[in-house]
């Protein structure tokens, strides 16, 4: 009898212990199940919070300012007038060819952002390419506005090598645009006002060839630009977002600008049309 209890107690002890282990697998086995879904569900919820923040971002693009782009809408149109008055006023193969440039220049940065932010563009891809040709258009715009000077005032190795520091400038722009795709705004802006401020190397010769005033002018359009691009690399003021905020502010100073510079270019031409 007392063997008996005693196998009993034994067997007894050998079936709580077996069952503690069992338990305890158990436990483990759901900890680690319950830990895997829960680092899922924190997975599947990051990346849901990630693409929503990319659908509020695409969405806020898409919902412009009511005056976006409709300064350099009617930009564009008087640019288009005042190129072809440049054009014409311009004598000789020369100067032609210099006012065809800068005017396709800036007939292209007000056509192309005016379209690029007047139209609502339902595709991102289409949004994303007209985003870098309008940014792509600016480094063009800028060496286009060089070279009337270039062309019509220099001589020699000081117009070549403005000429190739504009147009190289240029094109490594538009490959940092196209290649780079969220560069930073203030290294954009960098680059934009680095290329502008070029023109610096030639002041002598242009006051020598249109005086004061021209230089002036030129100053007066730099520091609009250089202006403009400090409130679009820091987004500041934005008085009315919804109506016209730093973005349009942006597009009233370089429309000043090219307005100042547009006066010199025609001070640079009009001797030619005498």
């Amino acid at each position: 009898m007392v063997k008996k209890i005693e196998q009993l107690r034994s067997d007894a002890g050998e079936k709580v212990e077996r069952l503690r282990d069992e338990t305890g697998e158990k436990v483990d086995r759901l900890k680690a199940e319950t830990g895997e879904k829960v680092e899922r569900l924190k997975t599947e919820a990051g990346e849901t919070v990630d693409r929503l923040r990319e659908e509020a971002s695409a969405l806020a693009a898409r919902v412009k300012p009511r005056f976006r782009g409709v300064i350099h809408y009617y930009s564009f149109w008087i640019a288009l007038a005042l190129g072809i008055v440049l054009v014409a006023l311009a004598n000789g193969e020369r100067q032609t060819i210099a006012m065809i440039i800068y005017a396709a220049g800036i007939c292209g940065l007000f056509g192309i952002s005016a379209l690029y932010h007047r139209h609502n563009w339902k595709l991102e891809r289409s949004r994303a390419w007209m985003r870098r040709l309008d940014h792509s258009m600016i480094f063009v715009f800028i060496a286009a506005s060089i070279t009337p000077f270039a062309l019509l005032i220099l001589q020699g190795t000081l117009a070549v090598t403005i000429l190739a520091i504009a147009w190289g400038g240029a094109a490594l722009g538009v490959l940092l645009t196209l290649l780079w795709v969220n560069a930073p705004k203030w290294l954009s802006v960098a680059v934009y006002v680095t290329l502008g401020w070029v023109g610096i190397l030639a002041v002598p010769q242009i006051f020598d060839a249109l005086g004061w005033a021209a230089l002036a002018g030129l100053a007066l359009g730099g520091i609009l630009y250089t202006a403009g691009g400090i409130i679009y690399a820091i987004g500041r003021p934005d008085p009315a977002p919804e109506t016209f905020g730093y973005h349009e502010i942006f597009h009233s100073l370089v429309t000043g600008a090219a307005s100042a510079h547009y006066a010199v270019i025609v001070l640079l031409v009009l001797p030619f049309a005498s």
